[in-house]
């Protein structure tokens, strides 16, 4: 019989990494049901004893004591009397997961035979290992720092009490969380003037989905959708994706210039709060005169409050909070201020809209998470969200501040975009920069910044725009990382 000590059998079995997000008790159980399911333990192999293999990963016994008792709780494992812990043979009953088949001869041309050509749109701009960086200037992404990390973890506890699980566990069909419905309706709406009915709102993953349910629902081939150039990559992606013509529209100081969008545009896509990329807001003129342009020429207009959910000095309020006929539809994301990783957000336009969203929603998903939606709704309704809300404005402001000043001080001949309330800065470079170059360049210190090339209609040509975020670097960073940035972009900078 296999001996439980033989370390020759269980070396490769346990692999485990004070790097892995998971806890060292997770990553034990982990390796075991991967093991169990491939067939590598059999029934009558004893795993190592709880002393033994705790000695040999390097962890306190009692970790290893817990993950097997958890694994015999869960039917994984055995505990037998004086000879250790074994594998259910009922588990082993079952057919074990199947191998990777080889390659077939004829292997199926799926791009071929897709109707919808999602990979061939931009790719997203991906930085994988962005906390790991020294000067992470990524727009998106949240600073573990500033995480309601208790505050978080109490929501869901609350969410996983017996009633509320009552609450949340069942198949909602069509239907959102009515808590979180109303915490939305009384607590984030009217920040931006918006005071909308329970079934003038629906839940979405996030703003993306939000963007493509509108997109699936409305648009078809040949829809003409004005957007501002610069303007947001994905959402330019996901009505091509629908089949529409974009029309790209300028972009200056005071936002989208509206006098060049064109009558016959059936859609209307703007981020009027903080323009994306450049951050500048709509002007009120601008914003009476695409109003005015939306009845007269039968616009619908699709607004993303990107960045909005933080609080300006001067705020002003969407243009849902001033749109009458019900041709502006908003969209909302808790990406910025809550985690970008929790993926909700939300619709707010006319009943008759969002009753015709939720129909579509019901085939692609049903509902978002309804746990996920509880433990929110939880969070809004303590305060949470109003004090996270008060403590990211003021960190992000320092932030801004400190960003300006130190690209003046390295970056003279770069041009800053400054708004209050962003998340972000956009900068333009002397002419002959390209900004690919340099966010390769930088990289190399450690520095990551964005190429502002891919927010353009056109992305053939090298842009001297970048895009510097400030959501996820701490404030005694940002001075040493515009120094290191200006080193990769050939500047030598000032002694201290």
């Amino acid at each position: 019989m296999p001996q439980r000590n033989d370390t020759a059998i269980w070396s490769g079995l346990f692999r485990i990494s004070a790097e892995s997000g998971q806890t060292l008790q997770a990553q034990i159980r982990q390796a075991i049901v991967a093991a169990i399911l491939d067939r590598q333990i059999a029934a009558s192999m004893p795993l190592p004893s709880c002393r033994i293999l705790a000695e040999k990963l390097g962890v306190a016994r009692g970790t290893v004591v817990l993950a097997f008792q958890q694994l015999v709780d869960q039917g994984f494992l055995v505990a037998r009397e004086r000879r250790g812990h074994f594998v259910n043979p009922e588990v082993l009953a079952t057919p074990a997961r199947p191998q990777k088949a080889p390659e077939q001869a004829n292997e199926i041309d799926w791009k071929k035979l897709r109707q919808i050509a999602a990979s061939d749109m931009p790719p997203p701009n991906k930085h994988d290992n962005w906390i790991k960086s020294s000067y992470p200037f990524v727009y998106g992404q949240f600073d573990p720092a500033l995480f309601p990390t208790a505050e978080w973890r109490e929501c869901n506890r609350m969410a996983l009490a017996v009633l509320e699980i009552r609450n949340w566990a069942s198949d909602m069909v069509d239907r959102d969380d009515p808590l979180l419905i109303e915490q939305i309706q009384a607590r984030l709406l009217p920040r931006r003037g918006i005071f909308a009915n329970p079934d003038e709102i629906i839940v979405t993953l996030g703003a993306q989905n939000a963007l493509y349910m509108l997109a699936t629902l409305l648009m078809t081939k040949g829809s003409k959708v004005a957007m501002e150039d610069p303007g947001y990559p994905d959402a330019r992606s996901i009505f091509r994706l629908a089949g529409a013509d974009i029309q790209p529209i300028p972009v200056d100081q005071s936002g989208i210039v509206t006098s060049a969008i064109p009558s016959d545009s059936g859609f209307v896509f703007v981020t009027p709060s903080h323009q994306c990329p450049t951050m500048v807001p709509l002007s009120q003129e601008r914003r009476q005169d695409l109003l005015a342009r939306a009845n007269r020429n039968n616009h619908i207009i699709i607004e993303d409050g990107y960045d909005s959910q933080l609080l300006d000095e001067a705020p002003q309020q969407a243009l849902k909070s001033i749109d009458r006929s019900g041709r502006v539809v908003y969209v909302g994301s808790m990406s910025k201020t809550l985690a970008p990783g929790l993926r909700l957000g939300y619709i707010v336009a006319s009943a008759g809209l969002i009753a015709e969203l939720r129909a579509l929603r019901r085939f692609m998903l049903r509902h978002p998470p309804a746990n996920n939606q509880r433990a929110v709704a939880l969070f809004l309704s303590l305060g949470h969200h109003e004090a996270l809300v008060r403590r990211l404005s003021t960190a992000f402001d320092e932030r801004r501040k400190r960003l300006v000043n130190a690209i003046s001080a390295f970056l003279p001949d770069w041009r800053a975009t400054d708004s209050a309330g962003g998340t972000s800065l956009w900068l333009e470079g002397p002419r002959g920069t390209d900004s690919r170059d340099l966010a390769a360049a930088a990289a190399s210190r450690s520095v990551i910044i964005e190429p502002g090339d891919r927010f353009f209609d056109r992305t053939d040509k090298p842009s001297r725009f970048m895009r510097l975020g400030i959501s996820s670097i701490s404030l005694q960073h940002i001075e040493p990382g515009i120094r290191e940035l200006a080193t990769a972009a050939g500047r030598r900078p000032a002694a201290a």
